[in-house]
């Protein structure tokens, strides 16, 4: 990709031509701390036992267990292991395919009944 020793092209132009930022190429990577690890096999431990433990709960859990941890890091953790609660969704539009539709007839009849006009202050006045 970038060679650093290139007689003719620099760095910068390098990136340009390569369309990355030099940023990115000057970018290492930091090691995952020995605490973090601990931390992703205590959530990963946790979860098994109970996957319905949401980041509240686990934040609980790790604070019980003698690590300082807020619940923003715990979030973090889980969405990095790929780790959600298990819980009971809204269920408000799914229905049985197999069952019939019925049109609602009650519609007809508020539509025939509209005949009102809207006049401001005044109030309402009849459509002629």
């Amino acid at each position: 990709m970038v060679a650093p020793k290139h007689s003719e092209l620099c760095i910068q132009r390098q990136c340009e031509l390569l369309g990355i930022n030099r940023s990115s190429y000057y970018y290492e990577p930091k090691e995952i701390s020995s605490e973090e690890l601990t931390l992703l096999r205590l959530l990963d431990e946790q979860y098994m036992k109970t996957p319905f433990y949401g980041s509240r709960k686990m934040t609980v859990y790790l604070n019980t267990l003698g690590y300082e941890v807020n619940r923003k890091r715990v979030i973090r953790l889980m969405n990095q292991m790929g780790i959600q609660a298990i819980y009971p969704k809204k269920r408000t539009t799914l229905r049985n395919p197999e069952h019939q539709i019925y049109p609602y007839l009650g519609l007809a009849e508020k539509v025939k009944k509209r005949k009102k006009c809207g006049l401001g202050k005044y109030g309402l006045k009849k459509h002629r």
